[in-house]
C-alpha cells in the first residue's frame, strides 16, 4: 500500500480534500434548487461515493511495498476496527442526509458554517487526545478558537443578511401592482406551511417543489395557482427554526466520524488481538464507505415510499427514469468520497487533528453560495465586510491547523 511520510504530502493531501468537500454540497444544492427530489439525487450521490473509496482501495491500497495491503486485510480477524470504521461511516451518512434537508430551510452558507464549527470543536478535541497529542496544543487549539470567531461572525454574517433582505423585500413591493405582506402570502416548504416573509428577485420560474408562493385570493377560491421564486430565494420565519435544528444534530454527527474512524486505524483502546496489524487507511476507509452505502440506500428507498416532511412521493420506477441531473449527483458522490478518503490519508501522516482543517467548508461553499446561486447579492456594505472578516478567520484556521501536522511513529 501507499504510504504518506512527509508532512508536506499530507497538507496537500488536506487541501484537495477541502477544496472537494466543499464543492459537493454545492453541487447537491444546485439539484435541489432545480427541484430535483432528494431521495433521488442522495441515491445517485451514494452510488459514487461508493465507487471513490473502492477505487482509493485498489490504487493506493495495493500498489508500493509496505504491508499489509487492501485485499489481505480483508481476511483478518480485526472485527472491533470493523465496527468503528462501519460506525464512523453510519454517523457521517445520517449527517449528510440531515444536511441535504438543513440547505433547504437555512442556506448552503448557513449549513456549512455551523456544522463545520461544531465538527472541528468537538472533533479536533478527540483526535487530539485519541492522537497521543501528536500535534502541537499551542498551535493546534488558537486555530480551534479562530474557526470559533469565525462561526461567530458566520451568525453576524448571517443576521445582517436577513436585514439586507427584509429592506429588498420592501423595496420590491413597492414595485408590484399591489403590496406584499406577509398577510397576502402563504408559502409552503417540504408542504409545511409557513408564515414569514418570503423574498425574490424577478418572477422567474423556479423549478423545485419545495417553495412556491400563493397569492390569497387564490387560497379563498380554494385554487393551486402559484407565483414561483427563483433560485436563491430566502426565507424567514419558523422555518428557520428547524433549518437550524437539524443544522446542529448534522454537525454533531460530522464531529464523531473522523475520531471513530481514527480509533479503526490505530486501536487506541487496543481492541484487536495481539499480534494482528492495525486496519490501513485504505482498508478502513472501504468498510467505513460501505456502511454509508448501506444506511443510506436503506433510508433512501424508505423515503420515496415514505418520504418525511411531506416530499412527494416516489418509486424505485421513477428514480431509475429521473435522469435529469443525475450526472450531477454522480460528481457530488465522487467529490465527498475522495474528499473523505484524501482527508484520511492525511490524518494518518499528520494526526487527524490537524486533518479536521478541512472542515473549513465556507471558504469554499461561500464561494458556491455567491457565484451559483446570488447568496449575498447586492447586500449591504456592512455584511460584505463581516463576510470577509469570516472568510479571513477561516483561512488563519486552516493555516494554523495545518501548521499543527505532527508526524505518526
Amino acid at each position: 500500500m501507499y504510504v504518506i511520510e512527509s508532512k508536506g504530502g499530507a497538507i496537500v493531501c488536506m487541501l484537495v480534500s477541502l477544496f472537494f468537500l466543499g464543492t459537493w454540497p454545492a453541487v447537491m444544492t444546485l439539484l435541489e434548487r432545480r427541484g430535483r427530489l432528494p431521495q433521488h439525487t442522495y441515491l445517485d450521490y451514494t452510488l459514487t461515493n461508493l465507487l471513490a473509496a473502492v477505487i482509493i482501495a485498489f490504487t493506493f491500497g495495493e500498489i508500493g511495498n509496505t504491508h499489509p495491503n487492501f485485499l489481505s486485510q480483508l481476511s483478518q480477524d480485526n472485527l472491533p476496527s470493523i465496527l468503528f470504521a462501519m460506525a464512523g461511516g453510519v454517523v457521517l451518512s445520517v449527517g449528510n442526509l440531515s444536511t441535504q434537508y438543513a440547505w433547504a430551510f437555512v442556506g448552503l452558507s448557513v449549513v456549512e458554517v455551523i456544522t463545520s464549527s461544531i465538527t472541528v470543536v468537538i472533533g479536533t478535541t478527540l483526535n487530539y487526545f485519541l492522537d497521543d497529542k501528536i500535534n502541537k496544543a499551542e498551535v493546534l487549539f488558537p486555530g480551534v478558537g479562530c474557526f470559533l470567531i469565525a462561526v461567530c461572525l458566520g451568525s453576524a454574517v448571517h443576521s445582517s443578511n436577513t436585514a439586507d433582505n427584509k429592506a429588498k423585500l420592501n423595496d420590491f413591493s413597492r414595485a408590484l401592482a399591489y403590496p406584499l405582506s406577509e398577510k397576502q402570502v402563504k408559502v409552503t416548504i417540504f408542504g409545511l406551511p409557513f408564515c414569514g416573509i418570503v423574498l425574490f428577485d424577478k418572477c422567474w420560474p423556479f423549478s423545485s417543489p419545495l417553495l412556491h408562493i400563493v397569492d390569497s385570493k387564490d387560497l379563498e377560491n380554494g385554487s393551486d395557482s402559484a407565483y414561483k421564486a427563483k433560485a436563491g430565494t430566502a426565507v424567514f420565519g419558523k422555518s428557520t427554526f428547524i433549518g437550524m435544528a437539524i443544522t446542529f444534530f448534522s454537525g454533531v454527527c460530522f464531529s464523531l466520524f473522523s475520531p471513530a474512524f481514527n480509533l479503526a486505524t490505530n486501536d487506541q483502546w487496543h481492541t484487536l488481538k495481539k499480534g494482528v496489524p492495525h486496519l490501513s487507511v485504505y482498508t478502513a476507509f472501504f468498510y467505513f464507505s460501505v456502511s454509508c452505502f448501506v444506511l443510506a440506500i436503506i433510508l433512501n428507498i424508505t423515503f420515496l415510499y415514505h418520504p418525511v416532511l411531506n416530499l412527494p412521493k416516489s418509486s424505485l420506477k421513477a428514480y431509475l427514469r429521473d435522469w435529469d441531473g443525475r450526472g450531477w449527483a454522480f460528481l457530488a458522490g465522487l467529490l465527498c468520497g475522495f474528499g473523505n478518503g484524501l482527508q484520511f490519508m492525511g490524518g494518518q501522516a499528520a494526526g487527524y487533528a490537524a486533518a479536521d482543517a478541512v472542515q473549513a467548508l465556507p471558504l469554499v461553499s461561500t464561494f458556491w453560495g455567491v457565484v451559483l446561486f446570488g447568496e449575498y447579492r447586492k447586500s449591504s456594505r456592512r455584511t460584505y465586510m463581516l463576510l470577509g472578516s469570516m472568510l479571513l478567520m477561516f483561512i488563519v484556521a486552516v493555516a494554523v491547523l495545518m501548521a499543527s501536522s505532527g508526524h505518526r511513529k
